[in-house]
């Protein structure tokens, strides 16, 4: 089963070089928001997370880029959770160019958990194992 959210972006001036591209740094934010939105959909917030006892920070994030987004442009993000058995939760992305559907980029994020004290969690907390039961994914 392939777990899915997708989120539209419009391009801020904020957000763009002098070039009028995005500028590489914001593609991590719209990761962010495209986490968000998979975790508003299926209940897996960074508040569902922490309620339940732990941390997930990121420890890897990639991009690859296709073709520049420009300022005043609207985009699609769209995310999916990649199911592995390890104590891992790993996201896969592509971003659309809204208007004529190119491929913008595509990335991935991994996180861990830790505990409240900091500690790396070597297996999937219950929360967690009972998220992926609830979602089919086990």
């Amino acid at each position: 089963m392939k777990l899915q959210a997708s989120k539209q972006l419009e391009i801020r001036f904020s957000e763009v070089d002098s070039m009028n591209i995005v500028w590489h740094g914001s593609y991590a934010l719209y990761f962010e928001d495209a986490r968000e939105a998979f975790g508003a959909k299926y209940g897996l917030s960074y508040l569902d997370i922490f309620g339940n006892g732990f941390y997930a920070p990121l420890v890897d994030l990639r991009f690859n880029y296709k073709k520049p987004l420009i300022y005043g442009r609207k985009a699609i993000i769209e995310i999916t959770f990649h199911n592995t058995e390890a104590a891992k939760i790993i996201f896969d992305y592509q971003i659309f160019d809204a208007e004529d559907g190119s491929l913008i980029a595509t990335g991935a994020s991994v996180q861990v958990f830790l505990d409240k004290k900091y500690q790396l969690v070597w297996t999937n907390p219950p929360f967690f194992e009972e998220w992926k039961r609830k979602n089919g994914l086990l």
